[in-house]
């Protein structure tokens, strides 16, 4: 994405902690990251009023991954409402990583930022099936959102490689079709893997915080707090 949108010297807005390629792939775009802390106080939400106005006004590219990796945070359409309203007055484009938007469960669902009105103008959103269908290292995913910025992102793409082995792609497409069930099973040993560990914390260090679920690792929960005697 860095590559299709940013030109040398301009800065990318990454969230961290986050999946490093943000940073790298701004990095080889000849852009400047800037870090967006994800903290507890802010539910591990970006403040966008804490980002220095000269950092914005050289600004034009920003990430956001929700549901979250690592902190599992799940954010909201108000949420998704400010980030829309935030890059409309900087004039920034979002790109949403929406990877993880399917692993939720306890009747939570995930927002897509293309809900928001406007969005459509500023945002695009990423979405993989390595996550949902299991299918990590296979290289298959979309991107819908403004048709602009997706005409570019082809252009590139269409020079750095040569497409996905046909078979996977019909694979890909028999998972969008007929996987719901299997990603069903999936989250219930996704939902038991986590209430199991956060049961083992709670007997090894006394308490724990579970809030509102998410996947990100097959037995990752969604945080634990440790004593700060812990070694």
């Amino acid at each position: 994405m860095p590559l299709a949108v940013l030109n040398p010297g301009k800065v990318c807005l990454i969230p961290d902690p986050g999946y490093p390629v943000y940073r790298s792939a701004t990095l080889f775009a000849e852009g400047i990251p800037y870090m967006m802390p994800l903290l507890e106080k802010n539910n591990y939400l970006p403040d966008f009023d804490a980002i220095p106005a000269d950092v914005l006004k050289n600004s034009k590219l920003m990430f956001l991954n929700y549901p979250n990796n690592p902190t599992s945070q799940v954010a909201d359409k108000a949420f998704f409402e400010k980030a829309v309203a935030f890059a409309h007055k900087h004039g920034i484009l979002i790109a949403h990583d929406a990877a993880y938007s399917e692993m939720c469960y306890e009747g939570l669902k995930s927002p897509s930022i293309l809900e928001v009105h406007g969005a459509k103008e500023i945002a695009v959103e990423l979405f993989s099936l390595s996550k949902t269908y299991s299918m990590t290292g296979w290289r298959v995913g979309f991107a819908v959102g403004n048709a602009q910025v997706l005409a570019l992102l082809a252009k590139v793409k269409s020079n750095l490689d040569s497409g996905i082995f046909q078979a996977i792609q019909i694979a890909g497409i028999k998972a969008l079709q007929d996987g719901q069930e299997e990603l069903e099973k999936n989250l219930k040993i996704y939902q038991e893997r986590r209430d199991l560990l956060v049961q083992g914390f709670r007997i090894l260090v006394g308490r724990s915080k579970r809030r509102r679920p998410r996947f990100t690792s097959g037995s990752r929960c969604r945080q634990v707090i440790l004593p700060r005697s812990w070694p």
